[in-house]
Formats: structure tokens, C-alpha cells, sequence
């Protein structure tokens, strides 16, 4: 039986960066995903992207992976436009006002998750099991035994759940999840424009609910999240091309000219979720597997990124002193660390949403005066722009800035 210091059952972008994160170290890692990424990109943009940060795009630079991420498809962009509908509320941001190269980029998440396969399969402490999914997990007192569908069995000192919303090691060991329904659901689609987007990130607020434009490489291209009543999100899903072309152009106040659907439609329920523990014994959570937020801000994998930089911190000081990195209470500083963001992540979320839901003309009048105070006050959009790049708050390491020699 093959035994492990840390299996990490999910190999999408966050569990990849994890164990990339741990390249310096002599732990050994069991990689556990259910299905391979297709590694032929040649064709359309996946419909599936992420809006990465500042600290997401430090963090990737660190583990090596971000050269491949920029060789493949890669869209900065330089600008940020929000605005309800039928009203004056309005507020932009821009990377010149920041002092900043750009606000973050567009990436598919196939993207980012081959580029740190590519990374992975390189160390020496990394074992994958790809395409395997895992049938039982035991906690005992020192280790967990863990069973694999085909049969397989090792030992490990360690499980960490990096898989996803409906995480399997977050269900076997009955962690309490609070968790409510947002009522809406988000329509995601690949969008050709008649206009080109100017790499400019875009968001309107309707009385059904938001609707982003996010620029992708090529100019006249962008991915959407629309998210709105889930009864409505199916129709336009299922509309003909150009039904849903016409909804589209009318929704987004026909700012880029015509719109026209190139990709698949789907639709994703949106729920929060926050798991009560992050960390029990012999087992921590990370990503989506921990919390799960509203996408207006496009901020979800960028914490689950700062999730693995953070536990692979703690993970690498119990390492070099020798401690048991299994043990939970050797592990309370992760949870205390990253508890304390998602939960602020997700009030600054909540908060958002409920400043825009609805349509009461006072509350409209209201948006429009505090977003005008927001853009004229001294610092307002800077200090708001600092925490979406992820330059404020407690940051791990690999998040602060980029060390050439990793």
C-alpha cells in the first residue's frame, strides 16, 4: 500500500496550485481528479472563465505558470464600466487611475488549470491519479486510508478537499454548510460583438438581475455571465439564436452594437455557501469545497487560489519544524486566516447585490447618488479597486510579490 503525506482530492485550478505551491518540500502528494482537461485548445474559447486578480496573476507567476497561461489565450483588461439601467448610477475605473498595468485579466479556466497541470507533472513529490475518483476515505488517529473507484488503495496523513461546490470530502465527513439561495441563476455563453469591447470589463444592473461583459482575446469577443430569475435564465437558453440575440443587445442597452451568441448556452444555479469548519482532523478544505460567493465581482477563484497559497504556507512551516501537518490544531491558522476573508468576501457580495435588487425609485435615486460620491470622493474608487486586484488585506507570500528564482 502506497502511503502519502497530503492527497488532494480535486485537480482543477486550486488544487493544482497547491500542490505546485509544495514543490520546494519533500511531502509527498497524492493528486486525485475524476476527469482529464481535453489539452487541445486550438479550437473556440471555452465558455468557462475567471477574472483574474493582481494576487492571482502573482501567485500563478510564482508557481510557474503564468508564461504558459499569457502563450495560450490571455485577456487583459485596461478599464471597468458599471451602470444600472434607467438610471444615473454610473461609476468607471481605470488602470491608468491606479497606477496599475491593467485591472486583471480574462482567462478560461482550461487555460489556467493545463498550465499548472504542466507545472505539476514536472515535480518529483507529485503522484496523479487522473482520471480516478475516490470510492471511501477512513480518518483514523495518525492517517486516513482512501480507497480509489479502481480498486487502489494508500494511506495518507492529510486529505484536502479541492473539489468543488458539491465536494465530495466536505459530504463523507458531514461538515455543516450554511448556505442560501441567491434566486437567481447565471446564463454563461461566448458573445461576438459588432463593437469592439476596447479590453473594457463591463456590468449592468437590471431589475432582473446583472449582466457582465467580460473581454476575452479577441476584440470583438466576449464571455457573459447573465444572471437572473432561473425560470427566465432557462427560456434564454433554450431561445433560438436569434431570439436570444435580440434579448441580449436590448438587456445591454445595445452599448457594443449588436450581439451575436457563438457558443453553447448554460446555466448554473448561484448559491452561497460557507462550510462551518475549513478544517477538521486530518482533513482542510479549500475553494469552492470551503465557500462559494455571488460571481458580481468574479472574485470566487481568485480565493480559492489565495486559499492554497495560504494552506501551503502553514503546510511548509510545519514541514520545516517537524510537526504533524495532519493535526487540526495545527491547522487553526489557515482556518482562522481564510474563515475571516471568505466571510468578508461574501458580506461585500451580499451587500452589493442588495444595494441593486429592486427597482423602487427611491433606492434607484440613492444607488445614483452614492456611486457619483464613490467616483468624486479622494481615494474612494482606489481603496475599492485595491481590494478587487487583491492588494489589501492579509496576503500569503506568493501573493505579494514575484520571486524570480521560483
Amino acid at each position: 500500500m502506497q502511503s502519502f503525506d497530503i492527497a488532494i482530492v480535486g485537480g482543477g485550478m486550486v488544487g493544482l496550485a497547491l500542490a505546485r505551491a509544495l514543490k520546494n518540500t519533500d511531502l509527498r502528494i497524492a493528486i486525485i481528479e475524476g476527469a482529464a482537461p481535453s489539452r487541445d485548445l486550438s479550437g473556440d474559447p471555452d465558455i468557462r472563465v475567471s477574472a483574474l486578480s493582481r494576487a492571482s496573476e502573482t501567485i500563478l507567476k510564482n508557481l510557474g505558470a503564468w508564461q504558459a497561461i499569457e502563450k495560450q489565450r490571455c485577456a487583459p483588461y485596461y478599464a471597468m464600466e458599471v451602470w444600472e439601467q434607467d438610471s444615473f448610477a454610473r461609476i468607471e475605473f481605470s488602470a491608468s487611475q491606479m497606477s496599475q498595468p491593467n485591472l486583471g485579466h480574462i482567462v478560461e479556466n482550461r487555460v489556467i488549470q493545463l498550465a499548472l497541470l504542466e507545472q505539476v507533472e514536472k515535480q518529483d513529490n507529485v503522484t496523479l491519479f487522473m482520471p480516478q475518483r475516490c470510492q471511501s476515505m477512513a480518518v483514523g488517529e495518525s492517517e486516513v486510508w482512501m480507497t480509489l473507484d479502481n480498486g487502489q488503495s494508500f494511506t495518507t496523513k492529510l486529505v484536502v478537499g479541492a473539489d468543488g461546490a458539491n465536494s465530495w470530502v466536505r459530504q463523507q465527513q458531514d461538515i455543516p454548510m450554511t448556505h442560501w439561495d441567491y434566486g437567481h441563476s447565471a446564463l454563461v455563453a461566448n458573445i461576438t460583438l459588432d463593437d469592439a469591447h476596447e479590453c473594457v470589463a463591463r456590468q449592468v444592473f437590471t431589475p432582473q438581475g446583472p449582466l457582465a461583459f467580460l473581454p476575452l482575446d479577441d476584440r470583438s469577443l466576449c464571455s457573459i455571465v447573465w444572471s437572473t430569475d432561473p425560470k427566465r435564465a432557462e427560456k434564454l437558453a433554450k431561445m433560438s439564436e436569434s431570439e436570444f440575440n435580440k434579448a441580449i443587445t436590448a438587456e445591454f442597452d445595445s452599448r457594443l452594437g449588436l450581439c451575436h451568441v457563438t457558443s453553447e448556452r448554460r446555466v448554473f444555479p448561484l448559491k452561497m455557501r460557507y462550510a462551518r469548519d475549513f478544517v477538521v482532523e486530518r482533513v482542510a478544505l479549500v475553494g469552492d469545497a470551503a465557500h462559494t460567493i455571488h460571481p458580481l465581482a468574479g472574485q470566487g477563484v481568485n480565493l480559492g487560489l489565495l486559499d492554497a497559497a495560504s494552506l501551503a504556507q502553514e503546510l511548509m512551516k510545519l514541514w520545516r519544524s517537524g510537526q504533524d501537518i495532519g493535526r487540526k490544531r495545527h491547522l487553526r491558522e489557515y482556518e482562522r486566516w481564510r474563515k475571516a476573508e471568505a466571510a468578508k468576501m461574501i458580506a461585500a457580495m451580499q451587500g452589493f447585490r442588495d444595494l441593486f435588487e429592486g427597482d423602487n425609485p427611491a433606492k434607484k435615486l440613492f444607488r445614483g447618488i452614492g456611486m457619483s460620491l464613490v467616483g468624486q470622493l479622494p481615494g474612494a474608487k482606489q481603496e475599492i479597486m485595491s481590494r478587487a486586484l487583491g492588494m489589501r488585506g492579509r496576503l500569503p507570500e506568493l501573493a505579494k510579490s514575484v520571486v524570480s528564482e521560483r
